[in-house]
C-alpha cells in the first residue's frame, strides 16, 4: 500500500512498532481473552512502555507529542492484525484528549503521565440502559457538596470498563435543563472504590475479547476539582466537540478492516479448488472481489482525505459524520459478500473472516448510530 499523505517517516516507524507489537504480543493470546471476557491488563503497560498509548498529547504531560496520525497508524495496524480485545483507541485517542482539552493544569498532570505508560487505563461512560445516543437525557447526577461531587447513577456498553483506572462520567449537574445541564466528570476508581461497582462483562455478538461492562454508582465522591471545563453545564458542548475525533478513529477502524477482509478473500479464494479449478478462476469470485476491492480503495481516499482535514484543523462535523456512517456502511457489505465466499467455512468462528463479520456490526451502533449520523448530516444541507 503506497504512504498516505498524512504520513511521514515517523509515522512509519509507529507503524511498524505497532504492527509488531499487535501480531506477536497480542492477537496470539486472543482465545484467553475470549475466554475471560477482557485482555490481559498488563498489555497496557507494554503498549506505554513501547510508545503506543497516547502518541498525540503533548510531552509535557507524559505523551508523545505527535499528531493525530500517529494515533491513525497504530488504530489501523490493530484493526488489521485483527486484534479485537485492546481498548486503545478509546484510551489514546477519544479520552486522553477530553482530559488534554478541558482538565485542569492538576489534573493533566496527575492523570495523563499514567495514561501514557499505561499505568492508569481510561475509560469513557456516556451510555445509559434508557439512553443511547441521546445524551441530553441522561438520568446520573452529580450534586455538589462542599468540595466533592456526588454521583449517582448506572452506565452501559463501557468500552474499558472492567479494568479502567480512571473515567470520564456523563453526569447532570443541573436536571431541570436538556443539553445545558450536562457535565463531565473525572473519577479515579478501584474495585475498593466506595460508590463505584462494576457490573457484568457483556457478552456481545463480537468483539468478545474486548472489555465492556456495566458501572454504577451509588454515592461515588469525586473532587470538585475533577470538573471538566471552567463551569458546570459544558459537557455536551465538549462532547460535540470531540465526537468528530471518535467518529473519525471508527471510520480508520472501518477502512482497515476492509482491506483486510479483501485481502483474506483473495487469498482463500487463490487457495481453495472447486470443480477441479482455484475459485478466484470463476467468473463470479473475480467480479465480486473486483467490486469490494473498489469500495474498499474509494473508502480509503475518501479516509485519507477526511485525516487530511482533520489534521489541519478543518474537518467538519457533518463531514466526520458521513465518513464515520458511510464508511462502517460499507464495511457491513463488504465483510458480509467476502463471508460468502469462503462458504460454510466463512460461519467458522476460527476463520478470521467470521470474526471481522460480527465484529463489524457494532461499528454502525457506537460512536453515535448511523440514523443519528444522518440526522447531523441532513441539518447541514
Amino acid at each position: 500500500m503506497a504512504r498516505a499523505a498524512w504520513s511521514d517517516d515517523e509515522v512509519e516507524a509507529v507503524r511498524d512498532l505497532a504492527k509488531n507489537f499487535f501480531e506477536k504480543e497480542v492477537v496470539p493470546h486472543e482465545e484467553k481473552f475470549v475466554a475471560q471476557g477482557h485482555p490481559d491488563r498488563a498489555l497496557y503497560n507494554r503498549a506505554g512502555e513501547l510508545g503506543l498509548l497516547c502518541t498525540a498529547l503533548p510531552s509535557e504531560y507524559g505523551g508523545g507529542g505527535g499528531t493525530f496520525a500517529h494515533d491513525a497508524a497504530i488504530i489501523e495496524e490493530q484493526a488489521f492484525a485483527g486484534d479485537g480485545a485492546l481498548g486503545m483507541p478509546v484510551h489514546s485517542s477519544i479520552i486522553a484528549p477530553y482530559l488534554n482539552e478541558f482538565g485542569s493544569e492538576e489534573l493533566k498532570r496527575r492523570v495523563l503521565p499514567k495514561a501514557a505508560t499505561g499505568e492508569m487505563v481510561l475509560s469513557i461512560a456516556m451510555t445509559e440502559p434508557g439512553t443511547g445516543s441521546d445524551l441530553q437525557n441522561i438520568k446520573t447526577r452529580a450534586v455538589r457538596e462542599g468540595d466533592e461531587y456526588v454521583i449517582t447513577g448506572s452506565k452501559i456498553f463501557i468500552t474499558n470498563g472492567w479494568l479502567c483506572d480512571g473515567i470520564i462520567i456523563a453526569v447532570k449537574t443541573d436536571p431541570t435543563k436538556g443539553a445545558a445541564g450536562v457535565s463531565l466528570v473525572f473519577a479515579e476508581v478501584g474495585d475498593d472504590t466506595p460508590g463505584f461497582k462494576r457490573g457484568r462483562i457483556l457478552n456481545k455478538i463480537g468483539g468478545k475479547a474486548q472489555d465492556t461492562a456495566e458501572l454504577f454508582f451509588d454515592g461515588l465522591r469525586v473532587p470538585a476539582s475533577n470538573l471538566l471545563g471552567a463551569a458546570e453545564g459544558q459537557g455536551f458542548y465538549q462532547m460535540m466537540q470531540l465526537l468528530a475525533q471518535e467518529r473519525l478513529v471508527t471510520a480508520i477502524i472501518a477502512v482497515a478492516m476492509m482491506e483486510k477482509a479483501v485481502a483474506l478473500t483473495v487469498e482463500y479464494t487463490k487457495g481453495r479448488e472447486a470443480f477441479g479449478k482455484p475459485l478466484f478462476a470463476m467468473q463470479n469470485t473475480k467480479f465480486e472481489l473486483a467490486e469490494c476491492a473498489t469500495v474498499a480503495t474509494v473508502s480509503r481516499t475518501f479516509l485519507d482525505d477526511c485525516l487530511v482535514k482533520h489534521l489541519r484543523g478543518e474537518l467538519d462535523v457533518p463531514t466526520a459524520a458521513m465518513s464515520k456512517f458511510w464508511l462502517t456502511d460499507q464495511l457491513g457489505i463488504v465483510v458480509d459478500r467476502c463471508l460468502q465466499l469462503f462458504g460454510g467455512y466463512g460461519y467458522m468462528t476460527e476463520y478470521p473472516i467470521s470474526q471481522l463479520y460480527t465484529g463489524a456490526r457494532v461499528l454502525r451502533i457506537l460512536a453515535g448510530s448511523n440514523e443519528v449520523m444522518k440526522d447531523l448530516i441532513a441539518r447541514s444541507l
